[in-house]
């Protein structure tokens, strides 16, 4: 009998056996999809809570369980859950009193990282308010544009961005938009100080009942991603996006134990979602630093017995550009979480580093299809398997580069594209897959939705990005198309600084794209512009202008002098062949300027500088 169970077993596990002889990465396969159906059965269950049940509760529970376990450190100061907790109840209290909050509305948060981020935030939550993370780099237009789409009423700035506000302060006066700083003091009429009315608040605990209506659609967050349109758009994040980003964490195999690393901004999705409420989500201890340092990076992770880092390729090239030391496999990093690295450099890293899990993700803060590398193949996003199929639908498709539009058949359908061949990936918009899109920007809305991709009638979410799927069924990440490129860790709309160009008194027309440079991540800015008859190219006023209105990521490092441009049929400036064609002094026959931040000014591009750019001796 017992002889019989056994062959049986035997031959029921066989084909398991077979299939990871043949396919190494069966296991890691199943073991993804066994941690994918667990968290889908957990957000389900929080969705039938009545009341829902939220990532602010999930960190109450976590104040309960564990109240003096740090959640915290910053800048050689630890701050506890319970702390948080409190402190964020005074936050709550002192909005509700003087801000007049109440749920549902949405108040913008301008500021960098540092732990009253987080207790603003939970502070604002405990309300049933929705927090707007506005780019502490954005100014002028851009500012006032991002209260306007996501419908705040509320700004509440750190002290060192005091001037930043007051340059829009009268418009934020005509609109009705109560400004408040978060200082003791602030004489500026119009901008009220808001930490004394903190610290006099009660830290006793609000009533759940300010929130009650709060659902999984609710909006949760708004953050700003840059668009064609040359201003940010209004990404919302519901209450249920905010638990699916947070299981980002547990997928790739962090524990309560685990202490992770954000020197990312917390405006951006992966800071805020995959950091900060991952680690909630985690029960985990977050040492949270102002910026990134690659000298510091290390000793940081040293000091706080870090176990997880989040990166983006930026990140990861400056780390390995670092000089070698002795004790570089000197600490506990086991895994690390980001996007955007390039396979040398990711090799690099792990040569240099030690075995750390990279753990290497595609998505869009308002996208509806995502991707995770959670083997330890080197140059993927990640794989293809029947679950996540299943549930969120997606296609690669041929996308023609020079049209900047899908490939369709005679009926007006798109094609899907062959395995090993670069498509467009577009998500099929479902219930259980949404594209929410942007607020007060239907325009931008609509142009991200593809219709009759596959089938007449049915809808996708286009991402805008080309992927590929080799033979393996491993996803890789190729390009971006459209108007939007990424430098520095940000995306740099070419609309917005085409505009900002054309103020210059010189320039008539401007077309912005971006440019490969060897041994960086993404493209840079170059611009190609057409000077007004009878002018010079005037190199300190373009210099003038540019810093002035755009962060230093979007500024065009390169500028190409034309008499004329080529445009498309339908009158678009066409950027591919100058794309192409680069920066190059030798390979390009029209004058080319480089942006010296030493001189404050644009200066004929030379050989020499050339050179010194593809050596690295000029660092961009």
């Amino acid at each position: 009998m017992y002889i019989w169970l056994t062959i049986i077993a035997g031959l029921a596990v066989l084909p398991f056996l077979l299939k990871t002889v043949f396919d190494p990465y069966f296991g890691q396969d199943c073991s993804y999809i066994f941690k994918a159906i667990k968290l889908g059965i957990r957000l389900q269950k929080y969705k039938k809570k009545k009341p829902f049940y939220s990532i602010l509760d999930c960190f109450l529970d976590t104040v309960k369980k564990q109240p003096n376990k740090t959640f915290l450190h910053f800048e050689g100061t630890s701050h506890s859950y319970i702390e948080v907790d409190k402190q964020s109840n005074k936050v709550a209290r002192a909005l509700k009193t003087h801000a007049n909050l109440k749920e549902g509305d949405t108040v913008a948060l301008f500021m960098g990282n540092e732990p009253s981020y987080a207790c603003i935030w939970l502070g604002l939550a405990k309300l049933g308010c929705a927090t707007a993370l506005l780019n502490f780099n954005i100014r002028s237009k851009s500012l006032l544009h991002c209260f306007s789409c996501c419908g705040a009423k509320v700004i509440i700035a750190a002290a060192e961005l005091k001037e930043a506000v007051e340059e829009v302060l009268p418009t934020l006066k005509q609109r009705g938009i109560s400004v408040y700083l978060l200082s003791e003091e602030c004489s500026v009429e119009g901008i009220n100080p808001l930490s004394e009315h903190i610290t006099q608040a009660s830290d006793t605990p609000l009533s759940a009942d300010l929130r009650a209506n709060i659902t999984s659609k609710s909006p949760a967050l708004y953050i700003y991603t840059s668009g064609t349109t040359g201003l940010p758009k209004a990404a919302l994040v519901t209450q249920e996006r905010v638990w699916t980003a947070s299981f980002i964490q547990a997928v790739s195999g962090v524990t309560s134990q685990d202490v992770f690393y954000i020197n990312l901004p917390l405006y951006h999705s992966a800071g805020f979602l995959i950091g900060l409420t991952g680690a909630i989500e985690r029960g985990i201890t977050v040492v949270l630093r102002r910026r990134f340092s690659a000298s510091q990076f290390w000793e940081d992770c040293r000091r706080h017995n870090v176990t997880v880092m989040q990166y983006i390729g930026e990140t990861m090239r400056y780390l390995c550009n670092t000089p070698m030391k002795d004790n570089e496999k000197d600490h506990k990093v086991r895994i690390a979480i980001g996007n955007g690295v390039r396979s040398d450099i990711w090799r690099e890293f792990l040569n240099r580093f030690g075995d750390v899990a990279v753990r290497e993700l595609y998505a869009a803060t308002e996208g509806n299809i995502g991707f995770i590398n959670y083997t330890s193949k080197i140059g993927v996003v990640g794989r293809v398997n029947f679950l996540h199929r299943r549930l969120f639908p997606y296609t690669l498709i041929k996308f023609d580069i020079e049209k900047e539009e899908p490939v369709r058949n005679s009926k007006g359908l798109c094609i899907q594209a062959m395995k090993g061949e670069a498509g467009l990936l577009v998500g099929k918009i479902t219930k259980r897959s949404p594209f929410v899109g942007y607020a007060g920007n239907d325009q931008q809305t609509e142009k991200k939705r593809l219709r009759d991709v596959l089938q007449t009638g049915d809808l996708y979410f286009n991402t805008g990005d080309l992927l590929r799927i080799d033979e393996q069924n491993f996803v890789q990440f190729q390009d971006r198309v459209g108007d939007t490129f990424r430098w520095k860790g940000e995306n740099v709309a070419t609309t917005e600084v085409a505009d900002i160009l054309t103020m210059v008194d010189c320039i008539v027309e401007a077309n912005v794209y971006g440019v490969k440079v060897e041994g960086h991540e993404g493209r840079i800015g170059m611009a190609a512009v057409k000077v007004e008859e009878g002018k010079e190219f005037d190199g300190a006023s373009t210099f003038s202008q540019v810093a002035s209105y755009l962060p230093a990521y979007a500024r065009p490092r390169f500028i190409r002098i034309q008499s004329s441009f080529e445009m498309t049929g339908t009158f678009k400036m066409k950027k591919v062949t100058l794309v192409e064609e680069g920066f190059n002094p030798a390979a390009v026959q029209d004058p080319l300027y480089f942006l010296d931040p030493a001189k404050k000014t644009y200066v004929p591009l030379t050989e020499e500088i050339y050179s010194s750019i593809n050596t690295r001796e000029i660092k961009l």
